[in-house]
């Protein structure tokens, strides 16, 4: 019986891929031939609860932090709190039974860019906040609210913001579809990923990024977007560039290629310019939470590393 359960999985797979590549097939624009390798079959991740409640997000203004976490029931021994434990809360406004979220106001502390201009372009879109955990209000007899750790992302520290607690629309099943790894610019809604979750910089399924555009911009929950790169942006990091001045010539070659941009310019043979490299899409984005002007998505497909950097592009194939 498990057997055919499991020819029977296997065979669905193996149609819905085929039908998403007749799909691309038949609509394919023109000049193009798709291929597993220009039109890969992409299996978009589903985010989880924790995918949902655990993201962080990007807000233009700061958030008003008077109620707070101040300690918990092994205060001072105890200083991290997770999803079971008892916290005290200052602040007013707490009713018995209400909900909050606990934020935490963030800073890089590596200060380093991982993008010339991410500091500027960070500054530009808001201030960080990681969502910590979500807790229950259970008394409000004393001076601070009691409340409960109803779920936890990550310990609760005292000096963690409390407000109120928001329900956030599920994401739905996305079905397999075909991923055009070379599309030209289609002039739809575009913009930057200027932060990764925990400031990572290299990125992959699963994990989250921030992006400066939102709602203001017609973005909404749900949306897909591309992950792109050019060529162009890889000669300007100052690792990745490294590969592109180094020398590419075989000995044999009487007439050897310059690259445009590097000291490979003073050669006989033909120019390469890097900017005439077609770019190329390297992740798939859902967006899972909003603001006016930016949005947090996850990456629920990537061919390779998604990079802090990368340009995001509307996506259609909804």
């Amino acid at each position: 019986m498990k057997k055919i359960g499991l020819f029977v999985l296997l065979a669905a797979l193996a149609a819905s891929a085929q039908d998403s590549s007749g799909a691309a097939d038949a609509n394919a624009p023109q000049g193009t031939s798709p291929t597993s390798v220009s039109f890969p079959v992409e299996r978009i991740q589903t985010p989880t609860y924790a995918d949902l409640y655990c993201a962080g997000f990007i807000n233009k203004s700061l958030l008003p932090n008077a109620n707070y976490v101040a300690g918990g029931l092994q205060t001072p021994n105890t200083t991290k709190f997770v999803t079971g434990d008892i916290v005290y809360l200052a602040g007013a406004g707490y009713t018995i039974g209400g909900q909050y979220t606990v934020v935490r106001e963030l800073k890089d502390q590596n200060r380093y860019e991982v993008f010339p201009g991410q500091a500027k372009a960070l500054a530009a879109t808001g201030q960080p906040y990681g969502e910590i955990g979500r807790l229950r209000i259970v008394d409000t007899r004393a001076k601070m609210a009691i409340a409960q750790v109803e779920y936890s992302c990550d310990p609760l520290n005292p000096g963690d913001i409390a407000i109120p607690f928001a329900e956030k629309p599920a994401i739905s099943f996305h079905p397999p579809l075909r991923f055009d790894r070379f599309i030209p610019k289609t002039g739809k809604t575009s913009a930057r990923i200027v932060l990764g979750k925990d400031f990572d910089s290299t990125l992959g399924t699963g994990m989250k990024v921030y992006m400066n555009m939102g709602t203001n911009q017609g973005v909404k929950i749900g949306d897909y977007f591309r992950a792109v790169r050019s060529y162009s942006a890889d000669l300007a990091d100052p690792v990745d560039s490294l590969s592109f001045r180094a020398s590419t010539a075989e000995d044999t070659q009487r007439r050897p290629p310059s690259i445009e941009g590097t000291w490979m310019t003073k050669t006989k043979g033909p120019n390469i310019r890097v900017g005439d490299l077609p770019r190329r899409a390297v992740g798939e984005i859902v967006i899972i939470s909003t603001t006016p002007t930016t949005s947090t998505g996850m990456i629920v497909f990537a061919l390779e590393d998604v990079h802090v950097g990368d340009n995001v592009e509307l996506d259609d194939q909804q």
